[in-house]
């Protein structure tokens, strides 16, 4: 098995999502779930940022020009249901599901077509980017794939090859670039260059949010979302060592 990463950049005004998570740095979309047959497409999303971004975000999904990941610049025909399955101040879990038209297509489908049955999705937006992961036989043609995909994508969409790997387990790990969104990651990285985890802190959060250019609600609320994103990783991991100590 190996695991293909490529990432989308979409164009302002070519996707109501990416214009939303584009206005709010501190947004972000990741998959729970997505599956494809010729005929259809449905999938899961999981959504966070604050109240007022998950409202525009709702509303996005909702868009009647909007289908997820539909590939059709133009009205493609298709009807799309989106459901809330999941709300509170931080966080919104979406399922959208569409039948397919003679004239729709979408990332999945391609790959369908071109990489065959049994893949794995997994997918990551932030702002304007889309990174997907897909988990495909050895034998599958990416290339024939990724150049389907530049046709589809045209113009206003930028492509661009992450990796195509073996899928390790002895080398598998957390990915910590879809681990953090890259804003979170920056304000991480600088919180601890700059001593504000030391005992005594060698910073202040004003000083540290002057020093990055950003406003000091919005530096403390990456960190708050960084910090608690670490800390769910180190325990369900503990709890998997936990759970395999029967075994050792």
């Amino acid at each position: 098995m190996r695991e293909f990463v490529f990432a989308l950049e979409y164009e302002p005004g070519t996707n109501p999502v990416a214009d939303v998570l584009a206005d709010n740095p501190d947004a972000s979309v990741r998959s729970l779930s997505c599956h494809v047959t010729p005929e259809s497409l449905w999938r899961v999303d999981h959504a966070t940022g604050s109240p007022a971004v998950l409202e525009d975000l709702e509303e996005a999904y909702r868009d009647a020009t909007y289908f997820a990941d539909c590939l059709v610049k133009d009205d493609c025909g298709a009807e799309c249901e989106v459901q809330v399955l999941d709300r509170s101040n931080d966080t919104l879990v979406v399922y959208t599901y569409w039948d397919r038209t003679p004239v729709c297509t979408s990332i999945p489908h391609l790959a369908l077509e071109y990489l065959g049955e049994g893949l794995l999705f997994e997918t990551y937006r932030e702002g304007q980017r889309y990174r997907w992961r897909i988990v495909l036989s050895s034998d599958a043609s990416v290339h024939t794939f990724f150049d389907a995909l530049g046709d589809e994508v045209g113009e206003c969409t930028g492509m661009e090859m992450i990796r195509l790997t073996e899928v390790d387990p002895e080398r598998a790990r957390p990915d910590p670039d879809g681990a953090l969104p890259e804003s979170q990651q920056a304000a991480l990285r600088a919180a601890v260059e700059h001593g504000y985890y030391e005992t005594p802190r060698e910073i202040e959060l004003s000083d540290l949010a002057t020093e990055l250019d950003v406003p000091r609600s919005t530096l403390s609320y990456r960190l708050r979302r960084a910090e608690a994103a670490l800390a769910t990783t180190f325990v369900d991991a503990d709890a998997s060592i936990e759970a395999l100590a029967p075994e050792i």
